[in-house]
């Protein structure tokens, strides 16, 4: 389960057994929400946030924070989810300590 980023106390992070669409999860005090981003021609055009079976969605600020930082982070999010899942390499987790305007 590789953590990617964390930010205001949200992790982000891939699940190793992950599936297309391209998404990422976002967990905060045991629960959790995810975003599935939709590219078309190489860019992001669509996320949609949603609920992942079985847990608790992130409370609603945290869902906020979480969403904000996805749309911020799209392009990112997408060259690390190639760089692991496809090119098999191992990724850092960056923390971003201020909050995004």
């Amino acid at each position: 389960m590789p953590k990617i980023y964390e930010y205001l106390g949200i992790l982000i992070i891939f699940y190793s057994n992950e599936h297309e669409p391209i998404h990422v999860h976002g967990k905060y005090q045991g629960q959790e929400s995810k975003a599935e981003f939709t590219i078309v021609n190489g860019r992001v055009i669509e996320i949609t946030i949603k609920n992942v079976k079985g847990r608790k969605p992130l409370p609603p600020s945290s869902l906020k924070h979480f969403s904000h930082f996805v749309n911020v982070y799209s392009d990112q999010i997408v060259k690390k989810w190639i760089d692991y899942f496809v090119l098999h390499k191992q990724l850092k987790c960056e923390k971003v300590e201020r909050q995004l305007k």
